[in-house]
């Protein structure tokens, strides 16, 4: 592929490609094609340079997945500034934080979006629902340079504050090459869009479809009553969710053998992948590869790639675990033990390479997630692996308190900050436990017994619905282990009657 090193110079691939081809279908079935949604982002553009008072440095995007969300994406990346998603079901508070911490000049809303912020304080961009648009449309997208910021995404924060990870385009550039050179789609493929804007893995969904002039269709909730049904309707030849989407498919009798005949390649990441999933997922989808995928945003989006193979993948699964590969041609890694040392076998994983961030939008962050070594930046995932032959991981567990649920990344420690937060509360507590739907929250806590509706309705206000504790358990005292401090694996162990 000829193009320049900016993340939107996929769609303008595409654009080239197959200009009168399907780029998005959304749930309603209004279709858009490559001219269309290139006008769109044109138009926009032109409109957010003159909404504010000056050229737009960052645009937040508030929508959900209508064409406001897709168009604006774009529409932000032509204007040449960084684009920030914003999901319209988070709480106010949450979303005026990461307005502010990401500088955004100019916001660009859906109807849905309007709804969040009474008062946003910047200029807002509403192209569905207030008529002629100021400006003039861009003649092309505006010149970046390739280590300026293509967008803006949020990951858990353990202060109570979510830390802002800002993508550059030559970092994107990089991981998306490296992606064509290892899977080669092409422009017949249709590609699921099944996350959420906001979620870094919603980039692979667009822009791997986009560079190959394919189409990428939004998944509905409702989709997942007949998954079968809707990939039949839409022709899917692409899959991407988490895993916790195998078990929702399989509960609703969706992993009948052979029910997804038109799948070509299935990928899974955001939290762990157990080889019993895919086993099913491959008798209902016999026709497609597999790859379980794994990475931080800090190192765009995913890092490494396991391709399953029935005949070698089994026996290098580790606690029934799928290995989550090796790491992307182009960076180093490096296991760090306990001691801090490198150890060949078992460690912290650390990455470096040009997928690295340059750092969190706020430096305070950076603390003890970079480390400076031979010269060169490295992040700590907060991930212990184990090295298998032929250089391939697995995983083996977070060092840390931050886990992964249903896709989010999650800090036990924001969470429990927010439950502090609540009336009559003195200490909380969160740990996970596991069952038949998966890994979920529950939540011990001090002080004042309070009914388990009323803190999930406090919570409602500061947390997103999926870092919600599923139950709320009051104590007089937290159990302390031996160093006298708080014995989260003997919490985590209480029974669930407790």
């Amino acid at each position: 592929m000829s193009h320049t090193a900016t993340l939107h110079a996929r769609f303008l691939h595409g654009l080239a490609l197959h200009p009168t081809r399907i780029a998005l279908r959304l749930e309603d079935g209004q279709e858009f094609t490559y001219e269309h949604l290139h006008e769109l982002a044109l138009r926009w553009a032109g409109a957010l340079h003159t909404t504010g008072d000056e050229p737009p440095r960052a645009v937040g995007v508030l929508a959900g997945k209508t064409i406001a969300a897709y168009a604006g994406l774009l529409a932000a990346l032509y204007a040449g500034a960084a684009a920030v998603p914003l999901h319209p079901e988070f709480p106010e508070a949450r979303t005026r934080r990461m307005l502010d911490a990401a500088g955004v000049t100019t916001l660009l809303a859906d109807r849905q979006g309007l709804t969040t912020l009474a008062d946003p304080g910047i200029p807002v961009l509403a192209p569905l629902d207030q008529g002629p648009l100021p400006g003039r449309p861009l003649d092309a997208p505006l010149p970046v340079a390739p280590d300026g910021i293509a967008c803006v995404l949020f990951t858990s924060g353990s202060t109570g504050r979510p830390k802002g990870v800002p993508v550059r385009h030559d970092s994107a550039d990089h991981y998306f090459q490296v992606l064509e050179n290892r899977y080669g789609f092409q422009p017949d493929d249709v590609f699921s869009q099944s996350f959420d804007l906001n979620f870094d893995c919603a980039l692979f969904d667009l822009f791997c479809a986009w560079g190959a002039g394919a189409s990428a269709h939004p998944v509905p909730a409702v989709a997942y009553r007949d998954l079968p049904g809707f990939a039949a309707a839409r022709g899917l030849t692409v899959w991407f969710s988490t895993p916790s989407a195998i078990t929702l498919v399989r509960r609703t009798g969706g992993l009948a053998p052979g029910s997804l005949p038109g799948l070509r390649w299935s990928f899974f990441a955001g939290e762990a992948l157990r080889a019993a999933d895919v086993e099913d997922w491959l008798a209902a989808a016999p026709g497609s590869t597999v790859e379980n995928i794994y990475g931080p945003t800090e190192l765009t989006v995913t890092i490494t790639g396991h391709r399953w193979s029935p005949e070698t993948s089994p026996e290098l699964c580790v606690n029934g675990l799928v290995p989550i590969g090796r790491v992307h041609p182009g960076h180093d890694h490096v296991l760090l033990g306990e001691n801090g040392t490198p150890d060949d076998t078992e460690g912290e994983l650390c990455v470096t390479g040009p997928q690295l961030t340059a750092g969190y939008l706020d430096p305070r962050d950076d603390d003890g997630r970079f480390l400076e070594r031979d010269g060169r930046r490295w992040y700590r995932t907060g991930d212990r692996v184990r090295r298998l032959p032929g250089d391939e991981l697995v995983y083996l567990g977070r060092l840390d308190s931050q886990v992964q649920l249903h896709g989010w990344r999650v800090e036990l420690a924001e969470v429990e900050h927010a439950v502090r937060g609540c009336v009559g509360v003195h200490d909380a507590v969160a740990v996970t436990r596991s069952d038949a739907n998966g890994l979920h929250l529950v939540v011990y806590y001090t002080g004042v017994p309070t009914p388990a509706r009323e803190l999930a309705r406090r919570l409602r206000d500061v947390l997103p619905k999926g870092m919600l504790p599923r139950h709320y358990r009051h104590l007089d005292a937290f159990p302390l282990n031996t160093n006298r401090k708080i014995d989260r694996a003997r919490l985590r162990d209480l029974p669930d009657e407790h």
